[in-house]
């Protein structure tokens, strides 16, 4: 994307009008590249609205957040950004609201545990754009040949495991904590432990006593005893992770619905369960939303709300949500998926999308201690890490970043 964002037109109120677009690429190769998805969805929004031009540049997600940040520092914001949080643009009065932007049908559809944890004091800046949550993914065919059933404990869990490295498996469990989605695999981890980033009050709480317990397990009871293959798990990303499950190499690992495509392209048998938590099954599962939000600095409210509604119509959520096996953002695309009976393998991750828990995205340095945790948990893990020692540090930068403001 060059790096002259000023647009074709002033306000939005006349003329012809170029809109720039930044988004996270969902596809696993060129072929289902989400620019193939938006170069078309555009094409057909610009035959219907002759004036707007709408230009969509994808990165891959360890690259898209920075590439905004950066963009938006120089004061040069795109028009509209689909990344990984909002709330730190928000707060700066950087974006338009989700209601100058929308027409009321479009915004009350979104579903509301997605639309409430788009809010900043109560305002909706972050417009959910895709969703997912997780399961625990497991390789039949290593199962039946090892005599296991799936586990439903952390103990089971590193039985299995231990039972798939006696059977010669590359990867008995694998535990993507490198950077393209270290904070996704963390949270999962610490919600099964009975931990999360924060407490009931909001505040972080990475290193409460439950979260360095959950890490102990996984340093000593999985990655210490060879149970997470050769890759250490600080450089192990989540795409080369779901790469080897469908390789046939990976035992067992949490994953969201894409990754059923991605097995049964490559022939993998595969069973869903929940995620087993440390006692027994995990009482709430990670619920995942990204985001897309619109930047005041060009002035196109008009434009880009009209560019929006057509994205979120539920035609458009429901495309989006087939070709990269999500969840739909809107009530009204659940409703429809949920009624299809093709779409009945994605019913075990909306049954559990009431009582999962998201990021706290809502808060403003959510940004900056994600990125602190996708660079610095797989230390945790590592040989001669210390789990209370990396959490501490996270910690006091969350801390740190929360009193900076």
């Amino acid at each position: 994307m060059t790096a002259t964002l000023a647009g074709c037109g002033g306000s939005g109120d006349g003329g012809d009008v170029t809109l720039r677009l930044v988004a996270a690429d969902y596809g696993d190769s060129s072929a289902n590249s989400s620019q193939k998805y938006w170069d078309k969805l555009v094409e057909k929004f610009e035959a219907d609205n002759p004036g707007i031009h709408v230009e969509v540049s994808v990165y891959s997600w360890n690259d898209v957040d920075s590439k905004v940040r950066a963009m938006a520092d120089a004061g040069k914001a795109p028009d509209m950004a689909q990344i990984g949080a909002y709330a730190d643009y928000a707060a700066k009065n950087e974006l338009y609201a989700a209601g100058d932007l929308l027409s009321i049908p479009v915004q009350a559809d979104f579903v509301s545990q997605l639309s409430d944890a788009g809010e900043v004091n109560r305002v909706q800046y972050g417009m959910p754009f895709a969703a997912s949550t997780r399961l625990l993914f497991y390789n039949k065919k290593l199962f039946s040949e090892a005599g296991l059933t799936p586990p439903q404990t952390w103990d089971e869990l590193a039985e299995d495991a231990e039972a798939l490295k006696v059977k010669g498996v590359k990867i008995p469990y694998a535990l993507p904590l490198g950077s393209e989605e270290a904070q996704a695999e963390t949270f999962q981890w610490l919600l099964s432990g009975g931990g999360g980033y924060t407490e009931d009050v909001g505040s972080y709480s990475l290193d409460s006593s439950e979260n360095v317990s959950t890490f102990n397990f996984l340093k000593n009871d999985l990655v210490g005893e060879g149970l997470t293959g050769p890759t250490a798990p600080g450089d192990l990303d989540r795409a080369d992770a779901f790469a080897a499950f469908a390789r046939g190499e990976v035992g067992m690992l949490n994953g969201h619905p894409s990754l059923m495509s991605i097995a049964a392209k490559k022939g993998v048998k595969f069973g869903m369960v929940p995620v087993p938590g440390k006692d027994g099954e995990t009482k709430s599962t990670m619920g995942v939303a990204d985001w897309m939000m619109a930047f005041k600095q060009n002035g196109h409210r008009e434009q880009i709300g009209k560019f929006l509604d057509f994205v979120y119509s539920e035609k458009n959520v429901l495309a989006f949500s087939h070709e990269y096996n999500l969840l739909p953002v809107t009530s009204s695309a659940s409703e429809a998926m949920e009624a299809d009976p093709d779409d009945n393998d994605l019913a075990p991750f909306i049954e559990q999308m009431p009582t999962s828990q998201l990021y706290p995205v809502d808060k403003t340095t959510w940004a900056d201690v994600s990125a602190a945790v996708k660079k610095e948990i797989g230390d945790a893990v590592s040989p001669g890490g210390s789990p209370a020692s990396v959490l501490g540090g996270l910690q006091d930068k969350a801390t740190l970043a929360e009193n900076a403001e």
